[in-house]
């Protein structure tokens, strides 16, 4: 094994989904006990030899300052480093959220980004994810706006922020990549989000070069071919981490060992 290439691989939380009572799928068939996130970087760094953590919001147990204190205190006894915290909340999800036009839904979608931002803060991730909503491809101006306050508000905590391919906006690549220029944000390629291969090879050669730090690697080869994803990430010269999204897989270990495999194998 590579340990340069070692460096540029991470893990999501997202990969062991079934084990997290927040966010199992009812008819998930769960390996095992449940896993507590306090021991996810040590499970990383063992089990998988990877140092690079990646924490769902939904997968925290709390954001009081003694929970986070203790995570942060894990995630340095295990020598990793948190890349990245995808912010979920249930209510804005397939919603118009921070692009609605309606100013009371726009505000208050927001205020619960902003607020998420400031509570995990001390955890000092690399980077925070938060979706776009429902957008107006005639007038992205409200999108827009909502992000440059987000990006604003993240790197008032030293932290980039980050947009993904990800619910109603994996159809729309075109929108993000016209977003995040104007607002300062990166994106975030999920190479697994995309409806159709079309859009998903149009897609990563908009989003890739637009990268800051983090891109979402499943492993799915009845739907897409992984090479040749990984391969426009490298003509992008993208140089960020590659973060491990097992999707489902009644055994997650497994399927996180062999996302790792095609990863040292291509990138």
């Amino acid at each position: 094994m590579s340990q340069a290439t070692n460096t540029r691989i991470g893990i999501s939380t997202w990969s062991f989904h079934n084990l997290f009572t927040e966010t199992r799928y009812p008819e998930a068939v769960v390996p095992g006990k449940d896993m507590d996130v306090l021991d996810f970087p040590e499970i990383c760094a063992d089990t998988f030899g990877v140092h690079n953590v990646e924490i769902v919001s939904k997968h925290l147990a709390s954001t009081e300052p003694g929970y986070l204190a203790e995570l942060s205190s894990r995630i340095a006894k295990a020598h990793c480093r948190l890349t990245n915290i995808p912010i979920d909340i249930t209510e804005l999800w397939d919603a118009p959220s921070i692009s609605s036009p309606d100013p009371v839904v726009r505000e208050y979608s927001l205020g619960l980004y902003l607020d998420f931002i400031d509570r995990i803060a001390p955890l000092k991730p690399q980077t925070v994810r938060c979706d776009p909503g429902v957008m107006n491809p005639q007038d992205l101006s409200l999108t827009i706006d909502s992000y440059t306050k987000l990006v604003r508000k993240a790197a008032s905590h030293g932290i980039q922020l980050i947009v993904e391919n990800h619910g109603v906006a994996s159809a729309h690549p075109e929108l993000l990549a016209q977003v995040l220029p104007a607002t300062g944000a990166g994106a975030l390629p999920d190479i697994g989000n995309f409806p159709d291969d079309e859009i998903r090879m149009r897609g990563l050669k908009l989003m890739f070069p637009l990268a800051k730090h983090l891109c979402h690697a499943k492993y799915e080869p009845a739907r897409f071919d992984f090479a040749k994803c990984i391969g426009i990430a490298k003509d992008a010269g993208y140089s960020g981490v590659y973060s491990i999204e097992a999707h489902n897989d009644p055994d997650p270990y497994a399927a996180v060992r062999v996302i790792h495999q095609q990863l040292l194998a291509n990138i």
